[in-house]
């Protein structure tokens, strides 16, 4: 089992600066690539202080041209906000730009008042993410491509460079039916549990393997990922600190993904979560390193290829890239076939 860093940049309180928040992702890729983590993820979100990344593949040759072998992963472009025409041209570039360690995680947008106000609302992105996707993957593969559908409609033309080398997709999906689905049209897969039990986890896993087994030789090179909050801690005390955090985190997390979607001035509100700190801790992997090592074995055993660590949630950086080399150093030895390398 790989591991991966989700740089999901954090910016509860706006005086600490856009700048610094990403100078911080940027120390977490170098940090990840020379501790041997196998790649780092972007996320994409407009006008809101969680999650925050409008520019994600400016940001993946920034961290291509301050890297050298760690793959990066959109997690995720959000389709509906885009358009094709444009954005497949933009991913040949990236890929290009850095040197094909790109891999694109497609997802059609989780926050409702992100998506109204980008002008596609959730109601209708599910179906402009299906025709977007198919849009794409046409300008991909395709020359002189022509389209006539209810978001899509243009004579034929060629998106300019033409792909050197294929590159690979990697659907969002959390219910075991759609990631079934997906694997079978051979996307990769990227997937979290949120709140659910360890059944719950194990039937995602399911989905996608009896998929590329019915794939057989043409699904050997899918991969599926599945993110949760992880972060190593010292003590019991350090531990309750953390958790307390990341419990504050998703008191703004929910407000946007499940709940009224309350934000000022581009500032998500906090709101009483519908879980205690205790549920909540339950849902996350912070813990002791040998604790980790309990904790993720499941997750190899259950078949899953890449573990992406969500590490970004208010902790200082000077622990949060302590957790990434502590993690690297101790824990992922255990899940690799080769050794981890380490800093010069």
């Amino acid at each position: 089992m790989h591991f991966s860093i989700q740089l999901s940049a954090y910016y509860p309180d706006k005086s600490y600066g856009g700048d610094r928040v990403y100078a911080d992702m940027l120390e977490q890729a170098r940090c990840a690539d020379q501790y041997g983590y196998e790649s780092v993820g972007i996320t994409e979100h407009h006008l809101l202080n969680i999650l925050m990344m409008p520019a994600p593949l400016q940001f993946a040759v920034k961290i291509a041209s301050q890297t050298q072998r760690i793959k990066i992963i959109t997690a995720v472009s959000v389709l509906p906000l885009h358009d094709m025409r444009v954005l497949a041209g933009e991913l040949v570039c990236a890929d290009i730009f850095t040197d094909h360690r790109l891999m694109v995680g497609v997802g059609r947008g989780a926050f409702g008042f992100e998506m109204e106000r980008m002008g596609v609302p959730l109601e209708i992105s599910r179906e402009k993410f299906d025709e977007s996707l198919n849009v794409l993957q046409a300008l991909l593969a395709e020359e002189e491509v022509s389209w006539d559908g209810k978001y899509y409609q243009f004579e034929p033309l060629t998106i300019m460079p033409r792909p050197v080398s294929e590159i690979p997709i990697m659907m969002a999906v959390l219910v075991p039916e759609a990631i079934y689905a997906c694997t079978k049209r051979g996307f990769h897969i990227q997937t979290t549990p949120l709140s659910g039990d360890h059944q719950h986890m194990l039937d995602q896993v399911s989905a996608f393997t009896r998929a590329k087994q019915e794939l057989g030789a043409a699904g050997a090179h899918q991969t599926l990922s599945l993110s949760r909050v992880t972060f190593l801690s010292h003590s019991d005390a350090d531990r309750n600190r953390k958790i307390q955090m990341a419990h504050d985190y998703y008191s703004r997390f929910d407000n946007v993904f499940t709940g009224p979607g309350i934000v000022e001035n581009g500032m998500i509100k906090p709101l009483p979560r519908n879980m205690t700190v205790e549920q909540t801790a339950e849902n996350l992997t912070i813990c002791t390193p040998s604790e980790m090592i309990d904790k993720l074995a499941p997750y190899a055993e259950a078949g899953v290829d890449r573990f992406i660590m969500n590490v970004n949630f208010g902790v200082e950086q000077s622990e949060v890239l302590e957790s990434i080399q502590c993690f690297a150093e101790e824990v992922m030895p255990h899940f690799a076939e080769q050794p981890v390398a380490r800093a010069g």
